[in-house]
Formats: C-alpha cells, structure tokens, sequence
C-alpha cells in the first residue's frame, strides 16, 4: 500500500468510525469531550504513521479504540490524579507493563446510546449557533476543520477557534454527558434539530459566495439526520426533519441551470428530480404523521408542503391552497414573518397576486424582516404579476443590494432588467 492509498483509506475510515470513537472515549471520560478528541486524533495519527508499512487492519474501527485507549492510559499514568481517572475509564486495578483494560464488551453495549449523547452535547443550548453547528460537523459529522471552514467560506482558523471555545464552554459548564429527559428532552431535540437543518439550508441555499448550493453540506445534515432517526425513532419530529431534507433535497439537480444559475421552482424540470428521495422523504413523513397521529409539528409541516411540490408532476398540478393552509397551520406552531411572508407566496399562487401581497405587506414593516433579502424578492414577483412593472424593478434591484450570493445577485437583477424592459 503507498502512503496516499493509506491516507485515503484511513481518512475514509476516520469519517465513519470517528462518531462512535469519541463518543466512546467521552463517556469513558466522564463527558471529556474536549480529551475524547485529543486521544481520537492521537490514534488517527498513528494509523497516519503504521498503516502505510503494516496494511490496514481486519478491523479498523477497533484498532483505532485500541490505539486511543492506549493513550488514555498512558495520559492518566503521567496524571496526579492516576487512579481516579483509571476508574473513570473503567478500571479499577494497576495495569501491569503492556496491559491494556478490556473496554470492548461494555463499549459495544452502548456505542449507539453514546452517539446520541455525544450529538445532544455538541447541540447544548449553552454554546451559541456558529459553535454548535462547528462541533456536531466536527465531532459527529467527522469533518475536518478545514472542510468545515470551506464549506461555510470563513478562515479555517475560525472555526478551529470555534470548537476549542466550544469544548471549553461545554467543559465549564460541566454539562453532562448524557442524553436529557422530561420536558429538557424536547428542548434539547429542538436545538440538534434546529443544527441539522441548519446546515443543511446553508447547502440547499448559500447565505454568500459564488455557488448557489453546496451539496456537501445537504449530505452531511441528510446523514446526520438518518443516524438520528435510527437512534430516536420514536419522535416523529426527527422523521419529519429528514423527510424535509430529503424532499427538498430531490430537486438539487433540477435547481441550477448549464451554467451554475439558479433555476426557480416553477421553472424546474422536474424530471430531473431524485424519485428515490422523494419516496423516501414521503415515506418518512408517512412515519412521522403515523406517530404523531396525524399532527404537525414544525419540521413535519413544512415537509408536508414539500411533499405537495412533490407529488405534483408539474407545477400547474401544485396544490396551493393546500399549502396556504399548511403555512397558516405552521405559523401558529411557530410565530414568524418569514412563515407568514411563504404563506403570501401560497396565497398568491391558490388566489392570485393582489390577495397574496395584502398577506406579504400585514409584514412588511416588520423589524425581523429588514435585512431579508426574500421580502422585496416577494414583492416584486407579486407587483410584476400585478403590471406594477417599475415598482418590481425597484424591489428586485434592492433584493439584489441585500443578498450575499453571487449567483442569487445576477439572477434578481436579470429579472429587475427584464421587468423593466
């Protein structure tokens, strides 16, 4: 094996097997996620440094553990505090030269459970967004900093400072590691749901830069979001967050045109569309009614809306008073003006335009809404449709000023062109 096949094939495996890696390490110590790291990366290193001269081993996921439980022990030796920290990890007797404690049968009996723990804590409401999205990409999703800071166009020593903060806020405040119950259990679900679809709408629709989408992102949250469903498959709110991405995410090839421009929903080919995403994001919102007894929680609605796009094999077969209405149930789940301002789109479309922009202006003057690009965006699609040309210009070129993206930039002030034309 040459040294770049070894790297890929460790880089490969250090994807998958990190997840389980540190969150055993971290429940071994005590919810260290900080030195779970620390000892994960060690081990990484090695397999950087052994495999290219000895192969990769039968079982990489378990030389990794070995290699990091290694270590461990090593690190504790050198400790004050060596005993202590010995029962932490399990042990509770001298190891002997060369001897190393037999984790393997109690870590696999809680490998999955620690997963889970681990995301719940990279998710803790104690760090802000930027932090919470960093770590859970960083620790749960495997990605390097250098991917991560890619990925959200920022200095990869941004977001490096990001997750050493983050451990150390999570360190300080002495969060268990632990998965929560009772009324902090849905709390906490709603902050690791609220990460996921962050990231992922940071993919399906870029806040800056030069693409439009970033798929990699999409297919992170999608993953994150599925190995989530399958440690909780219980809450339906988990199911209605991945039938939303991937519903969403059926349309990724149909959203650009040849040369990397937006293409909007009602002029998509939707023969390009992904069916196998879309069967498996309907069957996962078949899964999330059938627990919730058919209610709707926030993610759950808006995957219904998805799936009325879904169904529909073109745009004229849209059900859009269906989604008005799903949109006036979601805003009374979740109070907002972005809600109401999608609802004025639905509206527009099931009732005409004048009655869709008398829902868009009820918020128009509201301060959440002052730096949103999509607010004169709307207006002037509903006053272009109305024959109030000049004032759609108007509201398209200011769209443009407010957005970030490049791509999303030229293609509202081609429609200001065109609108004015």
């Amino acid at each position: 094996m040459t040294v770049a096949d070894a790297r890929k094939t460790v880089e490969t495996v250090w994807r998958i097997e990190s997840p389980r890696l540190i969150a055993g390490l971290a429940r071994m110590a005590r919810g260290d996620v900080g030195l779970a790291e620390e000892l994960a990366q060690d081990a990484l290193v090695a397999a950087l440094e052994q495999w290219p001269n000895s192969g990769v081993p039968r079982n990489p996921g378990a030389w990794l553990m070995t290699i990091a439980k290694r270590r461990a022990v090593d690190q504790f030796r050198r400790n004050e505090r060596y005993a202590e920290k010995l029962e932490e990890v399990g042990r509770d007797q001298q190891l002997g030269e060369g001897v190393l404690p037999d984790f393997d049968a109690a870590l696999d009996d809680h490998i999955e459970d620690d997963v889970l723990r681990l995301l719940f804590v990279a998710c803790h409401p104690v760090l802000n967004t930027q932090a919470r999205v960093a770590l859970t990409l960083r620790m749960v999703g495997g990605l390097t900093t250098d991917e991560i800071a890619r990925a959200f166009l920022v200095r990869e020593s941004t977001i490096a400072q990001r997750i050493v903060r983050a451990k150390k806020a999570l360190s300080a405040a002495k969060v268990p590691f632990e998965v929560p119950e009772g009324d902090e259990r849905v709390a906490r679900l709603s902050s690791v749901l609220e990460v996921l679809y962050l990231v992922f709408n940071e993919g399906y629709s870029a806040t800056r830069g030069d693409d439009w989408m970033r798929p990699a992102l999409c297919e992170e949250a999608m993953r994150l979001g599925r190995v989530l469903a399958g440690l909780m498959p219980g809450e339906s709110e988990v199911h209605g967050l991945v039938a939303l991405m991937e519903l969403q995410a059926s349309r990724a090839k149909a959203r650009t045109g040849p040369n990397g421009e937006p293409v909007l929903l009602l002029d998509q080919d939707r023969s390009r569309w992904d069916r196998f995403l879309i069967q498996h994001g309907l069957a996962a919102l078949s899964l999330s009614e059938h627990i919730a007894e058919g209610a709707y929680g926030p993610y759950s609605a808006q995957a219904a809306i998805a799936a009325c796009h879904a169904r529909a094999r073109t745009a004229e077969e849209t059900d859009w008073a269906r989604i008005a209405a799903l949109y006036e149930g979601l805003g009374k789940l979740q109070p907002s003006p972005v809600i109401e301002l999608n609802r004025g789109v639905a509206v527009a479309m099931a009732y005409g335009p004048s009655a869709g922009l008398e829902v868009v202006d009820a918020v128009a003057d509201d301060p959440a809404l002052k730096d949103y690009h999509l607010l004169p965006s709307v207006r002037g699609d509903l006053l272009e449709k109305l024959g109030r040309r000049e004032e759609a210009e108007r509201e398209f070129r200011r769209a443009a000023e407010m957005t970030e993206n490049a791509r999303e930039r030229e293609l509202l002030l081609n429609r200001a062109k065109a609108v004015s034309g």
